[in-house]
């Protein structure tokens, strides 16, 4: 299966693998814990004599839209549920980088991660020193948004955004901030103990719990709806989970996802009718809903080769009610979707034919084009078929 699926061997040598923590490094083999990863990086990484040969200086495209893009980090614990993943470390505890149409110029420069999320993404890949990736150039990619920002005034729809298994929130950055750029609301949830760490409240940036159980795959879908439908609920339950809640339209939300991620997209709208138009980005169905379980608006974007032989597409397909499309990308592989295979060229590591840069460019270009039709009420021409301007992308069944 080609969507959701681990990492080859070859990709295993990647930044994209890196990030993802699907390769053959660093994996936690003791009982999971609430433990925190080190904040210093290399400590399993083997050890080298010579300074490194190259360095990584990485960043992700500017957004395209006429605001810049704020940006918040808030950290939430649901109450109501232990941790479904580790239940001794106590209630549900999530990190959502929040991402906001602001004024150009004001704020200052955003980190792409902590250095403790970054030394876990480096600990996990057993990556030496002669890469040149190192816990200090990994976070300090540059993101174009900005802490702190003065934020635009009005109200803007909510699109939460769903990452990968075993991938960082952070590696849906550029969707983030191009969403942001156009007038939205961005909330990119991190799975906490579901990659190689987020950094929460208390400081603590725990490793991947769950990485290494294959059987625990099919739990994620729903386990992350429920953290979606929290987060939905402290956002628009009053101003005080976090400061600039007014800023949204709590009657316009959707959902995007990568990979699992997408899956989890529509799990949430079966489970939530708040949330109005979803996206799965390459992403097999975990499950694939049943009829008149989703009858609001969804776009499947996703590898033109059909996800490597998964049936779960045509099935979602034939069950989705509402307004639908299913494009496909030409040459595209599993991360042109989200940071992941561009951060792996700019390392220096072999790429795939298909431009990451245009992997960006058209699922910002898509994804944007699709929330404007669905939670603004804009229509988007793009929706209506092939593009010129756009050959790669091809408009199915």
């Amino acid at each position: 299966m080609k969507r959701n699926r681990r990492i080859s061997a070859v990709a295993a040598l990647a930044l994209a693998a890196l990030v993802t923590g699907t390769g053959a490094g660093f994996a936690a083999t003791t009982t999971p814990s609430a433990a925190p990863v080190a904040t210093h990086a290399f400590d399993t990484a083997p050890a080298t004599a010579t300074a490194p040969t190259r360095s990584f200086h990485g960043a992700l495209p500017a957004p395209t839209g006429p605001y810049a893009a704020g940006e918040d980090v808030i950290h939430l614990t649901d109450a109501s549920r232990l941790d479904p993943w580790v239940p001794s470390s106590g209630p549900r505890q999530l990190a959502v980088t929040m991402v906001y149409p602001a004024v150009p110029g004001t704020g200052t420069p955003a980190p792409y991660m902590t250095l403790a999320e970054a030394a876990g993404i480096l600990q996990r890949q057993n990556l030496p020193a002669s890469s040149g990736v190192t816990p200090q150039s990994l976070s300090s990619v540059t993101t174009h948004a900005f802490d702190g920002a003065r934020p635009q005034r009005g109200k803007y729809p909510l699109v939460v955004l769903s990452p990968a298994h075993e991938d960082p929130r952070i590696t849906l950055t550029s969707l983030a901030t191009d969403l942001a750029s156009h007038g939205y609301v961005v909330a990119l949830v991190g799975d906490t103990y579901e990659d190689s760490g987020e950094t929460l409240a208390n400081g603590q940036t725990p490793p991947c719990a769950i990485c290494d159980d294959p059987t625990l795959i099919d739990s994620i879908p729903t386990s992350r709806a429920r953290d979606v439908s929290f987060l939905i609920d402290q956002l628009t339950h009053g101003n005080t989970a976090w400061r600039l809640a007014h800023l949204i339209d709590k009657h316009e939300i959707g959902m995007a996802g990568h990979s699992i991620g997408g899956a989890a997209a529509a799990a949430t709208m079966i489970a939530d009718p708040r949330v109005r138009a979803g996206v799965n980005m390459d992403g097999k169905f975990f499950p694939a809903p049943m009829p008149g379980q989703i009858n609001r608006p969804f776009l499947m974007l996703g590898e033109a080769d059909g996800g490597g032989g998964d049936t779960t597409w045509g099935q979602a397909w034939a069950a989705l009610g509402g307004y639908k499309k299913w494009l496909t990308v030409a040459g595209a592989d599993h991360f042109s979707f989200s940071d992941l295979d561009l951060l792996h060229e700019q390392a220096g590591f072999p790429t795939p034919p298909f431009s990451p840069e245009r992997g960006v460019e058209i699922t910002r270009e898509y994804v944007t084009a699709f929330f404007d039709q669905t939670l603004k009420g804009i229509h988007r021409p793009l929706l209506d078929g092939p593009s010129p301007n756009n050959p790669e992308v091809l408009f199915q069944p």
